[in-house]
């Protein structure tokens, strides 16, 4: 096969024919994975309900959940720039299934606490932060690039559909079967994606200027590929804000349903069931689509709907609450238009050796920002009302969708050619079976 008619990675390397049954393989471990982890972890959210009763408890929980990846990312980013990126991924889905085995056996013996439950939350928190740096980063380097965008929106797409149903599914084993047989599907479930992970040929990409550097100082040298590009590094603090202010919201939609339209726990399961749809089909018709040539426009736009339509969600009279559920339907089509443009726009203007840290700093900023938000949030709506809050909270969103494409280096990243890797610095082995 000539160079021309051969099939390129989006990072500039020669792909096998089979290549869309490389991703196959890999994402159909991820998305078992991914479905089983779900389920665990609503189980664990219903156990301390049911057992605390205590808002605090789970208030830990949910920072437990976010901190440990807000944090480590970083370095997550590292070890994925210095390392065998499949098997930094392996080796995180493995530490993070033999937990839910360990926990599944102790209880079974009634051994359970909340303080095991907390080291299950906080280790699949640590496993993202090394899994998610490494996998955004092979990417590139197992796709073509006109279909880079969907595949880093298959991410968002699978994880949308596993937190409508699998929250279900592991209720029904829990209460039927019992809280350690959720544990120990969820361990089955990191086989599986071990096993699709180990099948696929993976190439390498090592940044040899890096091997030997001290942590910081890979830190550093990925922060200085990011921020080369001063128009990446506004649309991440960007959507960074943005994601502070948005934050709140999935932690208020059930009292704005019971507060303001004066709705049940059914009215509140409609929209999260209306909102995950959205994102559903939000997420399929980007894959569809393939978003354009304008990703850090389309940011722009989908901060726009999102900020107009949580302001209208504020202005609701009482007695329109199916209004309600609609436009909370049509924030989260835009919603699911962020994570896999904004990825793509990063891997596609950071060189490949020194993506994972770039990869691993956006996702520490982007995860400490939910923690963050959902405090002065919370602060901010128990202060002036639920229905005020989405008000200003859309006012936010708004004011961003307008700002945020304005600069000429965030407008420069829709014409910008992709990065190709430097040679001094990185190396490519043979793909990796």
């Amino acid at each position: 096969m000539t160079e021309s008619a051969m099939t390129l990675s989006a990072a500039g390397h020669p792909l096998p024919k089979r290549w869309l049954a490389v991703i196959a393989t890999i994402w159909i471990g991820q998305a078992v994975s991914m479905i089983t982890s779900y389920a665990a972890g609503y189980a664990v959210v219903w156990y301390i309900t049911e057992t605390t009763g205590s808002a605090l408890m789970l208030s830990a929980a949910a920072i437990c959940a976010y901190l440990p990846q807000g944090l480590l990312s970083p370095f997550g980013g590292v070890i994925a720039d210095k390392h065998n990126r499949k098997t930094v991924m392996i080796v995180a889905d493995l530490g993070v299934g033999l937990v839910s085995l360990g926990l599944g056996v102790a209880i079974l013996l009634g051994q359970v606490s909340f303080a095991l439950l907390m080291i299950l939350v906080v280790v699949r928190s640590i496993g993202q932060a090394f899994h998610g740096p490494a996998m955004m980063a092979a990417m590139p380097l197992l796709v073509p690039e006109k279909h880079l965008l969907r595949i880093n929106t298959l991410d968002q797409l699978l994880m949308s559909v596993a937190s409508i149903g699998a929250p279900a599914f592991g209720i029904f084993l829990y209460t039927t079967l019992g809280f350690h047989t959720v544990m120990f599907l969820d361990f089955f479930g990191a086989l599986a994606a071990v096993a699709g992970l180990a099948l696929a040929k993976i190439p390498t990409v090592i940044d040899k200027a890096a091997e030997n550097q001290h942590v910081l100082a890979n830190l550093r040298d990925g922060w200085r590929a990011l921020s080369a590009n001063r128009g990446l590094v506004i649309l991440i603090a960007g959507v960074t804000v943005g994601m502070v202010a948005f934050a709140p919201l999935g932690a208020i939609f059930p009292l704005m349903t019971f507060d303001h339209f004066g709705g049940d726990g059914y009215a509140a399961s409609l929209v999260e069931a209306a909102f995950g749809i959205g994102m559903v089909c939000g997420s399929i018709v980007l894959m569809a689509w393939g978003g354009g040539k304008r990703l850090a426009l389309l940011i722009g736009v989908a901060a726009l709907i999102v900020g107009a339509t949580t302001m209208a969600c504020g202005f609701l009279a009482p007695s329109m609450f199916w209004a309600f559920v609609a436009l909370c339907a049509v924030m989260a089509i835009a919603c699911a238009w962020f994570n896999g443009p904004l990825i793509t726009l990063i891997q596609r203007n950071v060189a490949e050796e020194k993506t994972g840290r770039a990869l691993g700093l956006s996702m520490a900023a982007m995860g400490l920002a939910s923690p963050i938000g959902i405090a002065l949030g919370g602060m901010l709506a128990e202060s002036i009302g639920v229905a005020p809050f989405f008000v200003v909270d859309g006012a936010i969103c708004l004011v961003l969708g307008l700002v945020v494409y304005l600069p000429k280096s965030v407008r420069a990243l829709d014409h910008a050619p992709a990065v190709q890797p430097e040679t001094a610095g990185g190396q490519t082995a043979e793909a990796e079976a």
